[in-house]
């Protein structure tokens, strides 16, 4: 069903998915990935874990990135399989690792010396094996807001990359670990080739590296990070992903046998996914108008978190536009949707659409100030 019919039954605020497009998106990435040998992308459960779209994921065939133990559960419920199911964090608690072992996963992605130790600790007590891969931080700035920037030396993510001597010297006395491959992430909401080309470069230099150890690993996964277009959603509803992995083909220097990992997130889910909230006031002072809406930074907490853009659009309004900060009811001056935005002169209980939400909206909402989570809704 269309957003339009649906508009008189929505409770409000809620989510609202669009099915279709999501299918495309999916179609779009399996067709890309066909182009290229032992290319496979794991979806990155944390951008959306609502259950009807993790269904539909996996049934393309995707692998899940986890990193919890509890997306591990919701992953395996949803069907993914446990032998695509990667698991990243830089804090796992020795219950999540316990889960992981249990299911059999494909692989931990380690970010440290001391989990190393206590996975093969773990991995001992349980009689199991586990297959890991290292995390490495390349040290590479992906020009993104600081707190989506993963890749730099002051980050507290992955192992850097003067510590892989002493990290290899300690995996020989693991010996309930298996080292199968590297791991990477450098940032998220990536619109730069760039920053893809140089890190296929350095995962070239430390495959070299490792190779005069006479280490081959079977392995390599980049992560995510591929941007989407916020300012225009219309016109760009499906990320580039022939570009992504165009790059990664020209520039990373694959080996014989060697499989290349992907987790994507955002720019499979986040177009797919609105906001939906009505107006509750119109205020105006003598400087601003608010359209203050019945949706919160508890629903959406991006704008606030990283001062977010999203296209705001007054869908119930043909009058003249007219420009407002669009604000919510919690009781924080940080709750806003977008300053000095423009859109057709608003009304109390017109419906206002916040677009582009699907990934780290409806996944990050919470119960502050005792809200209600926001309902979901979808187009099929």
């Amino acid at each position: 069903m269309e957003l339009t019919e649906y508009i008189g039954s929505l409770k409000t605020p809620c989510y609202y998915y669009d099915i279709a497009l999501l299918r495309k998106t999916l179609e779009t990435v399996t067709g890309e990935l066909k182009k290229y040998k032992d290319y496979q992308v794991h979806y990155a459960i944390k951008a959306n874990a609502n259950p009807v779209l993790l269904k539909l994921i996996a049934s393309y065939g995707l692998g899940a990135d986890c990193v919890s133990g509890n997306e591990i559960q919701r992953a395996i419920e949803c069907g993914f399989p446990p032998e695509k199911i990667v698991y990243a964090g830089v804090g796992k608690s020795d219950w999540e690792i316990e889960t992981a072992l249990n299911n059999n996963i494909f692989c931990f992605n380690c970010e440290s010396v001391p989990e190393i130790e206590i996975i093969n600790e773990i991995a001992a007590r349980m009689n199991k094996k586990a297959r890991i891969a290292l995390r490495i931080n390349p040290n590479i700035d992906a020009h993104t807001h600081q707190y989506i920037t993963t890749g730099t030396e002051e980050s507290k993510f992955g192992i850097y990359i003067y510590d892989i001597e002493k990290v290899i010297a300690l995996l020989k006395t693991c010996n309930s670990l298996e080292l199968i491959g590297l791991h990477f992430h450098v940032g998220s909401q990536i619109t730069e080739m760039e920053v893809f080309q140089k890190l296929s470069e350095t995962a070239n230099d430390i495959q070299q590296q490792l190779a005069k150890e006479e280490i081959e690993l079977g392995h390599i996964n980049f992560g995510g990070g591929l941007g989407i277009d916020y300012q225009s959603p219309y016109n760009e509803p499906i990320a580039d992903f022939a570009n992504y992995f165009a790059t990664f083909a020209d520039y990373f220097e694959q080996q014989a046998g060697q499989k290349v990992h992907f987790e994507l997130g955002r720019a499979i889910i986040a177009h797919c996914g609105d906001l939906i909230s009505k107006v509750l006031y119109v205020k105006e002072s003598r400087t601003k108008k608010f359209a203050v809406l019945d949706a919160g930074m508890n629903d959406l907490l991006r704008p606030a978190l990283y001062q977010a853009f999203h296209k705001i659009e007054n869908i119930s309004s043909d009058k003249p536009e007219e420009i407002y900060d669009v604000v919510g009811p919690i009781c924080e001056s940080s709750d806003f949707f977008g300053k000095n935005i423009r859109m057709n002169a608003v009304s109390r209980g017109d419906i206002v659409v916040v677009h582009t939400a699907g990934a780290y909206g409806e996944t990050m909402s919470s119960r502050y100030n005792l809200r209600e989570l926001p309902l979901s809704y979808f187009s099929e």
